[in-house]
Parts: structure tokens; C-alpha cells; sequence
């Protein structure tokens, strides 16, 4: 029986677009797929039939090859530049529409005439296929087509990892998340895209990382800020103070006369290097919080204004 042709197996034309191409296998496997037919052999047939198809001409390079040698540059160990030259001493054309079927099948004793006798082609182009005196082979492997998702991870454990279950296709996966991932980063899942066709393995399924804000900690880069509110006495005369981390609490020192907006650093505490490179710093930066307003509260300020040299605001320009 003649193999089918991948066009005629994705239901495209030869002259589709790439585009084209990957939207008519979204709408096949989505049909075709074995998790919408639990059970279904025919079925999951049909899926890896056009997953091979698609793998094979959304990729311009082995899309060429297709079209110029038809099925035989499928076969395991095909060599094109062996089989051009003996497409070329034949004088065949392309494989595709118009062209002359192209059969590697012959590639025996060959009499080329002139009086150079009989020429052995199985000994040259006998390991085209890698099975050696022009031996037809079967379909070699193909490998599944990799697939992309998405994964939200909060801050927390972009900081520490973790694992985590995740529902994909129908599917329960185990996902670890290493220390270090940032928006846009990929975590690889091997063996979980596409099923492989002949045999082939299953291609890659791959993560892509959406950070997620944290409503107390800011990130830059692999420094990470939080707001330290203390007291106009800590500000003042400088404190002790127990600041929260991903990894536990700790003990930091606020020195007296701290200003607003003074940042207090606590190095290796931020997010690790995805590539193991040093880790980020956590900056603590100090908000001073006032008592709730009150008579007594005023009182108590208005000695301060003598306090103040000039005006605070005078070094503000735009």
C-alpha cells in the first residue's frame, strides 16, 4: 500500500503557509487528541498521524526534503546530498506534483554504457537509509512536537522553589520550581509535549513563568524592597526591630536619626540566581509611621519646629 501523503493526511495544499499549516493541527489534535477519546486506538492513531504530518512541514528544511524526495527522505539515515546525485544521474525531477516518483529501490547494479561496464550504486548510495546495499527501510522515529503553557508563580516561591501540582490538557503534572525564576523564564518538562511517532519520543512541554506581584515586597532585578514602619522614638534614638523574610524573621538594627526613605540592606537575602550567580540583597526601607492625631500629639510637636534648620523643601527643583 502507498504511504499517504503528509499534505493529504493534514487536509492542507502544497502551497500552504506555515501559519496555515500549525492552525489546521490545532483543529485536528483538538479532535483527534487522546484525551478527548480515552480508549480510543483509532483515534490516538489518527493524532500521531498528524503530529508526524505537522512536525514534518512546519519545519521549512524537512518541508523541502518532503517535497523534492517525497516519503524515502523520511527514512532513517537519508542523505539528501547522496540522493540528489542520484537523482541527478537519473535525470528525475522532484518527487512532488509533476515530478517522477523517486525510488531509491534500485540502487543495485547499474550498466551506465560506453564501455564503462557495470557500476555498483549499492556500494555509494548503498547506506542512504543506513541499512547498506540500497535496502529499503521503514519509517524512522520522529520525535512529538514540544508545547507551551503558562505557570503563575508568586514571589515566595520564586525565592525559595517549590513543587506544585499543575493541570495541563487534562493531565496532572508535577512541577518543580527552581529558586530564581523571574518573568519570562521557562521551566522544561521533558517527555510531556506531543506523543513521538515510530517509536519517536515525546516532545518537551514548556512553562513559561508569569511572576506575580507580591502586595508588600518590590522586586528589582535580584533586589528585593519592603516597607520597615518605626516609630518617631526608633527614628529617633534608633531601635532594634524584627524584620519578616521569606526564609524566617530577623533582627535588624535601625540607627538613630534614621530618615524616611533610608534603606537598610540585608545582603543575600533576595532572589537567587537562576544560573547560580550571587544572590540579590533585601532592602528595608524605613517608613516612619506618626500616632494617630491627637491633642496630645500636637503638644509634643511643636517644640520640634525650633528644631529645623531652614526649609526641607528648599533643595526641590523641577
Amino acid at each position: 500500500m502507498p504511504e499517504r501523503d503528509l499534505y493529504e493526511i493534514l487536509g492542507v495544499s502544497r502551497s500552504a503557509s506555515v501559519e496555515e499549516i500549525k492552525r489546521q493541527y490545532r483543529k485536528l489534535a483538538k479532535k483527534y487528541h487522546p484525551d478527548v477519546n480515552p480508549g480510543n486506538k483509532q483515534a490516538e492513531e489518527r493524532f500521531k498521524e498528524i503530529t508526524a504530518a505537522s512536525e514534518v512541514l512546519s519545519d521549512p528544511r524537512r518541508r523541502k526534503l518532503y517535497d523534492e524526495f517525497g516519503p524515502d527522505s523520511l527514512r532513517t539515515g537519508f542523505d539528501e546530498k547522496k540522493a540528489e546525485a542520484y537523482r541527478q544521474w537519473r535525470g528525475q525531477g522532484p518527487a512532488g506534483p509533476g515530478g517522477v516518483p523517486f525510488d531509491f529501490g534500485d540502487f543495485q547494479q547499474v550498466d551506465l554504457g560506453g564501455g564503462f561496464g557495470t557500476f555498483d550504486f549499492g556500494s555509494i548510495f548503498g547506506d542512504l537509509f543506513g541499512g547498506g546495499r540500497g535496502r529499503r527501510a521503514g519509517p524512522g522515529p520522529m520525535p512529538g512536537q514540544s508545547a507551551e503553557s503558562e505557570i503563575a508563580v508568586g514571589l515566595r516561591e520564586a525565592v525559595l522553589g517549590g513543587e506544585r501540582e499543575l493541570r495541563v490538557d487534562g493531565r496532572t503534572l508535577r512541577v518543580r520550581i527552581p529558586p530564581g525564576v523571574i518573568e519570562g523564564s521557562q521551566i522544561r518538562l521533558a517527555g510531556q509535549g506531543g506523543p513521538g511517532a515510530f517509536g519517536g519520543r515525546a516532545g518537551d512541554l514548556y512553562l513559561r513563568v508569569h511572576l506575580e506581584e507580591h502586595p508588600l515586597v518590590r522586586r528589582e532585578g535580584k533586589d528585593l524592597f519592603i516597607d520597615l514602619p518605626v516609630t518617631v522614638p526608633e527614628a529617633v534614638e534608633g531601635a532594634e526591630v524584627t524584620l519578616p523574610t521569606f526564609e524566617g524573621p530577623v533582627r535588624l538594627r535601625v540607627p538613630a536619626g534614621a530618615q524616611a526613605g533610608t534603606k537598610l540592606r540585608l545582603r543575600g537575602k533576595g532572589l537567587p540566581d537562576l544560573k547560580g550567580g550571587p544572590r540579590g540583597d533585601l532592602h528595608a526601607v524605613v517608613k516612619i509611621v506618626l500616632p494617630e492625631p491627637s491633642d496630645p500629639l500636637r503638644r509634643a510637636v511643636e517644640p520640634l519646629a525650633s528644631l529645623y534648620k531652614g526649609d526641607p523643601r528648599a533643595g526641590i527643583s523641577l
